[in-house]
């Protein structure tokens, strides 16, 4: 029980941002910058939630085995290091997310005015 379930940490550092920046273009273009921020940030944040519970679904399923063998057995790294790598990907890809919202909105900004007073 010693080691990470990178496969599960690579689709939370590559897979919920662009899915969350695709959810929220729609209410960006809208200029409905919350709720497209919203709308991200709920797209990423599920989805550390939802790799967070698969990865205590795994280590409970690797303590009930450890328990039916008569064994005392610790996941290395603790369930707590494990689920804060998720949360802390999770709110960097949220940063990133508003980020992106702030150079959309900058862009939106500037194209209201005409070329002469940029």
């Amino acid at each position: 029980m010693s080691d990470l379930s990178w496969p599960s940490i690579v689709l939370m550092v590559l897979v919920p941002l662009p899915v969350g920046a695709l959810l929220a273009t729609p209410f960006w273009r809208a200029h409905q910058i919350i709720l497209g921020n919203l709308a991200g940030s709920a797209v990423v944040f599920l989805s550390a939630v939802v790799l967070m519970l698969q990865e205590q679904a795994m280590l409970d399923r690797l303590t009930q085995r450890c328990l039916a063998a008569g064994v005392t057995c610790w996941p290395e790294p603790p369930a707590f290091i494990r689920f804060a790598i998720f949360a802390c990907i999770g709110l960097v890809e949220v940063f990133a997310l508003f980020l992106i919202s702030l150079r959309v909105e900058h862009r939106a900004a500037r194209r209201r005015y005409s070329p002469e007073w940029r």
